[in-house]
């Protein structure tokens, strides 16, 4: 049996490592950047963990030995989990590794940008005590914040901004409108989420009914100096859209951590922006979540290959085929 590491930035590959050798797996590591490259690097092997590479159906169709893909993380955009399913192929994430990371990071994101931090760090090392650039702020207790996306995270990040004393309420496509959830969130539409709330925090899959869920459209119905923050998708939102809203003080700032194109582009409309706090892609990471990340979506794939049920599965109907 053995695992193929088809791509992946990690710094080192101890938790993989220790897994294979304790089960008798081998571990092969590559890094592919397109199609050609990923079958390249998964040839014969029974399962793959994957990260950024494309896995599509023509490149399952040059595995006929794979049984099981690992996804170094929680979306699948990048997978064809539909053809995966076809040719009986299980496909595991790790849905629920960084939901304290990723909460934390949207709460931090959104501080930075409701008391203008970032902006007023940068003027400082300019050497300007001014807070006019930063004008208005307001007490966090007189600001409702608003939750896309009441999963996991989403609802990790409505209980901390609660605790910081936010009125939250939040949207979800898949709760009751006007129901409340287990953590006493109020659940009302989208639009009026958009219309009533002073900082909008979106934690949705990238998913083609949320490909720039936040859009010029959206962002004319938001509240006039309303903030936003993104750690799910970068899809979810339209960058030039929401550059120009900062730009023109529709939106007072926004918190990004991801992006349509990463790395950002140094042309980016969004590095013009002062009012944006911009990090790299970095919610999900803490020494903690990044060795559990490892480790299971590790455990999952061998788990497969070894004929046993893995904890985390996204087609299991895989597993009760003959």
């Amino acid at each position: 049996m053995r695992i193929a590491i088809v791509d992946c930035d990690n710094e080192s590959f101890d938790e993989e490592e220790e897994v294979t050798s304790r089960l008798g797996i081998a571990l092969t590591r590559a890094h592919a950047d397109d199609e050609e490259q990923a079958v390249e690097a998964a040839r014969g092997a029974d399962g793959i963990l994957v990260q950024y590479a494309p896995i599509t159906a023509a490149v399952l169709d040059a595995l006929p030995d794979l049984r099981a893909i690992g996804r170094y993380g929680v979306g699948v955009d990048t997978l064809d989990v539909e053809a995966a399913t076809a040719r009986g192929i299980a496909v595991c994430n790790v849905p629920d590794y960084g939901v304290e990371d990723v909460s934390d990071h949207a709460i931090a994101l959104t501080m930075s940008v409701v008391r203008g931090t970032a902006q007023l760090d940068r003027l400082v090392r300019a050497g300007d005590y001014g807070l006019v650039p930063v004008k208005p702020l307001h007490r966090v207790s007189s600001l409702r914040l608003g939750v896309v996306g009441l999963g996991r995270i989403g609802a990790a990040t409505a209980v901390k901004a609660r605790a910081l004393g936010f009125t939250v309420i939040g949207s979800d496509p898949q709760l009751e409108i006007g129901s409340r959830t287990a953590d006493d969130i109020e659940v009302v539409d989208f639009e009026t989420l958009l219309a009533t709330c002073d900082v909008i925090s979106l934690h949705v899959p990238l998913l083609p009914s949320t490909h720039h869920l936040i859009d010029e459209a959206s962002l004319s119905r938001m509240k006039q100096g309303a903030m936003l923050v993104n750690t799910c998708r970068g899809g979810v939102v339209d960058t030039d859209a929401v550059a120009a809203a900062l730009q023109d003080g529709r939106l007072k700032g926004a918190g990004l951590d991801v992006f349509e194109q990463e790395p950002l582009p140094l042309d980016s409309p969004l590095m013009a922006c002062p009012n944006a706090v911009l990090t790299p892609h970095a919610s999900w990471y803490s020494e903690e979540s990044y060795s559990e990340l490892k480790r299971r979506v590790t455990e999952a794939v061998a788990a497969v290959i070894r004929g046993e049920r893995p904890r985390d599965i996204l087609n299991p109907e895989v597993l009760e085929r003959d």
